[in-house]
């Protein structure tokens, strides 16, 4: 199983790059951040745009992975993203994984102008936004006209260093959503409740697709960051559900969600990762 960490893009730019580049050199194979606007209880604390900190943490890095935890249709157009998504695949040498999801309820849901789309909605937004993005990252030109987006002879050129295109990673947590995964994904994302993810899980095997699938870990009943063995069991049963990568929080010393102590990171490298290399 691959092992990721998710940094937050709240702190000052140099400290962000340097705790990148330390993760980096630790080994762990891909690293993220959230993709909104503002977020939650840092509405009100620097906020960094998650593309151009992607793009800074790129030009300062060598091996690991890339990726946007997850990019939202709330304040986002299949175009625009694709291009930025382009564009940062080439300056990253092909590093980049660029994850969607359907758009939650909260700020970056209204900051436009728009109204909350109610579930169902969202689902079909979502599916529409993939296919989109999936279809203008494989085509120089792409023309097309749906109930949410219509895109008019945008081009796509030179293309994604990765091939056909880069990797797509797409959030889902229920039926609707997972057929967006099952069509269009190279990599299905998920975080919450056990059951519910074994039952998608078991979508995906029907399905007979071979993708990826990651676990965003939270901090509740599982604490995966609590002592080694935690982690260490936490891999285990979500190996036997087929995930191929974990991702996790950095601990935040200013946060009262995910604070444990951040040298777990370290001793997760040097105690966990040879072991799962």
């Amino acid at each position: 199983m691959r092992i990721g960490v998710l940094l937050l893009p709240t702190d000052p730019w140099r400290q962000s790059l340097a705790l990148a580049q330390r993760i980096e050199e630790m080994g762990y194979d891909h690293l993220w951040t959230y993709d909104h606007l503002s977020w939650r209880r840092y509405r009100e604390q620097p906020w960094h745009a998650a593309i151009p900190w992607l793009t800074g943490i790129a030009a300062g890095t060598h091996r690991i992975r890339l990726g946007t935890m997850v990019s939202s249709p709330n304040f986002r157009h299949p175009v625009t993203l694709a291009k930025e998504a382009m564009t940062l695949d080439h300056i990253s040498d092909g590093r980049l994984t660029l994850g969607i999801g359907a758009g939650g309820i909260g700020f970056d849901a209204t900051v436009l102008g728009g109204e909350v789309l109610a579930p169902g909605e969202r689902a079909a937004r979502l599916d529409e936004f993939v296919g989109t993005v999936d279809e203008l990252l494989r085509e120089p030109a792409t023309s097309r006209r749906g109930d949410f987006y219509t895109v008019d002879e945008a081009r796509m050129i030179p293309g994604c260093v990765q091939r056909p295109r880069l990797p797509l990673a797409v959030a889902a947590g229920g039926p609707r959503t997972m057929k967006t995964v099952i069509a269009y994904a190279d990599a299905w994302i998920t975080e919450g409740d056990p059951e519910k993810i074994r039952a998608n899980a078991a979508r995906l095997d029907e399905s007979g697709r071979r993708i990826d699938r990651i676990l965003l870990a939270d901090n509740g009943a599982d604490r995966p960051l609590a002592s080694v063995d935690a982690f260490v069991d936490l891999v285990g049963r979500y190996q036997e559900l087929g995930f191929t990568d974990l991702v996790f929080h950095h601990p935040r010393p200013d946060d009262p969600v995910w604070t444990d102590d951040p040298a777990m990171v370290e001793r997760i490298a040097t105690e966990v990762l040879p072991k799962l290399g």
